[in-house]
């Protein structure tokens, strides 16, 4: 059964950070969200939403995402509103109180969580969570009421061009690297989680809308994603190669 998508009801702003800009809404569960739609491209929703339900089952603290839908009506009165565009979208809920993740905030998070993180940008070949002393985007918050990290962005995962060396030295953890990729245990643990998490790939699949698999309106031209090649790089992590790490 398709799932419902939620229905937004006012857009407030664009955001000017980003390199999707996505769109402040708020939506009919009365929660504010981060939307992209047509300027982002559907490659980047395929990947949000798949990345996203990674994730989700990985244990990754991700803030709670859905499929939007955009009225016509609203999105012809909103300035740019041809950048989200009618129909259906990609919505993260805004988690208040966060600010990006900035070095100082690194020593706060707890090893295993930096060292999840790291895996599975590793494990989904996601290039975009950088920061070293000369600045970065990590796409990563920091609540402070809390004091917990919040993951954000998967708008680049899958990436075809995936390059081990600069993910190596730019990858916002990449201090944590000898203590998961040189360890003996480490390895078998994450395989684990691994397959685990891949059980939710066949209804992440069914529940993608039919219209992001296609790059036009008219449906003709498939969008620039394949889930079968998609999935084969997941299921890398089977090979001996996986944990070696060409620097």
């Amino acid at each position: 059964m398709p799932i419902q998508p939620l229905q937004i009801e006012e857009i407030i702003e664009r955001s000017e950070q980003g390199m999707t800009k996505p769109f402040l809404c708020r939506c009919e569960d009365g929660n504010l969200y981060y939307v992209k739609g047509n300027g982002a491209g559907r490659r980047s929703l395929l990947c949000e939403w798949l990345a996203g339900h990674l994730a989700s089952a990985f244990g990754l603290p991700i803030p709670p995402f859905a499929v939007m839908h955009a009225p016509r009506e609203l999105v012809e009165l909103f300035p740019e509103g041809s950048e989200l565009g009618s129909g259906l979208a990609f919505g993260s809920r805004v988690v208040v109180h966060t600010q990006e993740l900035a070095e100082p905030h690194l020593g706060e998070i707890p090893t295993l969580q930096r060292r999840d993180v790291l895996v599975f940008d590793w494990w989904t070949h996601n290039t975009d969570r950088t920061l070293t002393q000369l600045g970065g985007n990590p796409n990563l918050l920091w609540d402070t009421e809390t004091g917990k990290l919040v993951v954000i962005d998967h708008n680049a995962a899958f990436d075809p061009d995936f390059d081990p060396g600069p993910f190596s030295k730019t990858h916002v953890f990449s201090d944590d690297i000898p203590s998961i990729f040189q360890d003996l245990v480490e390895p078998d643990r994450y395989a684990k989680r691994f397959r685990d998490a891949l059980a939710v790939w066949p209804e992440a699949c069914e529940n993608i809308p039919d219209e992001w698999w296609f790059a036009d309106e008219e449906r003709t031209v498939p969008a620039d994603f394949d889930p079968k090649t998609t999935l084969e790089l997941l299921n890398h992590h089977t090979h001996d190669t996986f944990w070696k790490l060409a620097t």
